[in-house]
């Protein structure tokens, strides 16, 4: 049996694979290799980490399927960026503001360019069997004692154990690109130690391991990220002397811990991040290392309003609901005009997340004043708009950053947002209409109000209330076909993303809330036209 396990391994590894690959790495069949012998019997080799990025990545630019699902807006800069760096092998750092996806393209990466690897059950560190040379996976299959044959860490004590009693029954478990991701954010409460590992006392003390034996040895974020994607969030923010703990991954693609007499390969890809404040600031990330992350590659805020809605519904964490599109052009405008408005500190920037989080609590919203009180769809209003301010995060530049006065910043943005927003539906629509509907108004107002509800059976309803209007009625009518036709294309849009659709198709329980909706938007409308058709006086708007 000694010989058989000494002949069985050496002409796996010397010989080449018996499969047909699916992905990098990946045999065809894969799900139903569970063993070490099975993988022995294929032949199986490694694929590290970077060229599977690499083959994957060619294999879907070959049949122009998605690259990156998910990333939005970076077509023509970022994405070719990307493109080069992973077909160079390059480790590479994402520099941007904040809310620009650099952690999610990381993620993204993982998941979907990552093939699923063969990993000894239960280890924290992705140890494939393979990862051994041959003559120590023979070792162990044979029941001898086993030294490292060189002071190299190749898989943990565990895996050797697993080996060691279960010989070629071993189990494997594949393990997807998304599952060997790993996040740190960079905090001055990071150690070497957390990065590297270290050398475990109550490991010691427990199994009587000698100090140096590889039995005493706790893995760090590095070999945690064995074969995988290592994403460091905020390189700049980590001091000098752990960036140097670094430096020798992305030099040489091995590191040591300490006096630990034991190489370790991560064998991973390197991520980091940066904002660019501290990115340019001098010193803040050491040149040796700087100059060994091969590629550096800069992000942006979306650059036009369609690709940031897409963006802010994708991400959304939001209960069934119905979102009319030009409640996500308001949202997109107040927080596109913040990052362009000479009162906000551009160098902090406005994140993406402050649409996400706004959109989250307009819906909020809209169950809290109507929905749950009278049991019907979710729909964000106008009147709504200005619950967002608790989710409202920048820093003002030229007047003291008080409460009040990015109180007062953020109501701007919004008037203007919606002035902008609603003159996109009334301006064309001729001015006999509007002379006629300001003859409508003599003598009468229209109440707007959050709590109101578009069909109901109290007077105040604006049902009840545009019966008073016909030539505002009408308008309302030739708005709601246009808006529904807008939503329609946004739809069409977001399918091609693959979004969840269900906050953004039409149903016609959601239409007296929708008329609603637009009624509202219509009045500001008529309030933003010049000239003026209409005032707006707390809550009633009346003939200008």
């Amino acid at each position: 049996m000694t010989q058989d396990f000494e002949n069985f391994v050496s002409r796996s590894y010397a010989s080449e694979p018996k499969y047909t690959e699916i992905m990098a790495g990946v045999p065809e069949d894969y799900k139903q290799i569970k063993t070490l012998g099975a993988l022995l019997e294929i032949n199986y080799k490694i694929v590290d980490a970077k060229e599977q990025l690499r083959r994957n990545l060619i294999s879907k630019i070959k049949t122009n399927s998605i690259k990156y699902p998910g990333i939005i807006g970076f077509d023509n800069d970022v994405v070719p960026a990307l493109d080069r760096a992973i077909l160079s092998h390059h480790d590479m750092i994402l520099v941007g503001q904040i809310g620009q996806a650099k952690t999610k393209i990381a993620e993204t990466i993982a998941e979907n360019l990552l093939s699923p690897m063969p990993v000894i059950r239960g280890s924290i560190t992705n140890d494939c069997p393979m990862d051994l040379p041959s003559h120590d996976l023979t070792l162990l299959l044979q029941d001898k004692e086993y030294n490292m044959s060189r002071p190299r860490f190749y898989v943990d004590s565990d895996s050797v154990e697993k080996i060691r009693n279960n010989k070629l029954d071993t189990p494997i478990e594949w393990v997807l690109g998304k599952d060997r991701f790993k996040y740190v954010l960079a905090t001055p409460d990071i150690s070497v130690k957390d990065l590297v590992g270290q050398i475990d006392a109550i490991k010691i003390t427990k199994k009587g391991t000698e100090l140096y034996e590889i039995e005493s040895y706790s893995p760090g974020q590095l070999m945690q990220a064995k074969h995988g994607l290592f994403c460091i969030d905020e390189l700049p923010v980590l001091d000098t002397r752990k960036q140097v703990a670094l430096l020798s991954v992305l030099q040489e693609g091995r590191f040591t811990t300490g006096s630990y007499p034991v190489i370790f390969e991560p064998k991973t890809v390197f991520f980091a991040t940066a904002n660019p404040i501290d990115y340019t600031h001098a010193g803040k990330i050491i040149e040796p290392l700087y100059d060994r992350l091969k590629s550096s590659i800069h992000t942006h805020y979306p650059k036009t309003m369609n690709d940031e809605m897409l963006i802010v519904v994708q991400e959304s964490k939001i209960p069934k609901s119905f979102i009319p599109v030009f409640m996500l052009k308001i949202l997109v405008r107040i927080v596109q005009n913040a990052r362009i408005s000479q009162e906000i500190n551009r160098d902090k920037g406005v994140s993406v997340r402050m649409s996400v989080h706004g959109l989250e609590l307009l819906v909020g919203e809209a169950e809290r004043t109507r929905a749950l009180s009278h049991n019907i769809l979710p729909l964000p209003r106008p009147s709504d708009i200005f619950c967002i301010e608790q989710s409202a995060k920048f820093e003002l530049a030229e007047l003291d950053d008080t409460v009040e006065n990015r109180r007062k910043t953020l109501k701007n943005l919004i008037d203007v947002a919606i002035k902008d927003s609603s003159l996109e539906y009334v301006k064309d629509m001729g001015q006999n209409v509007f002379e006629t509907i300001k003859k409508e108004f003599t003598g009468k107002n229209f109440i707007v109000s959050q709590v109101i509800l578009g069909s109901n059976s109290i007077e105040t309803s604006y049902e009840n209330q545009l019966k008073n209007f016909r030539s505002l009625s009408d308008l309302i009518d030739k708005i709601y076909q246009k808006v529904l036709s807008e939503q329609n294309a946004f739809v069409d849009q977001a399918k091609k993303y693959n979004m969840p659709l269900g906050s953004l198709e039409f149903s016609e329980m959601a239409s007296h809330e929708l008329k609603a909706a637009i009624l509202e938007l219509t009045l500001d409308g008529l309030c933003s036209i010049e000239p003026k058709i209409l005032d707006k006086r707390e809550g009633n708007y009346v003939a200008a």
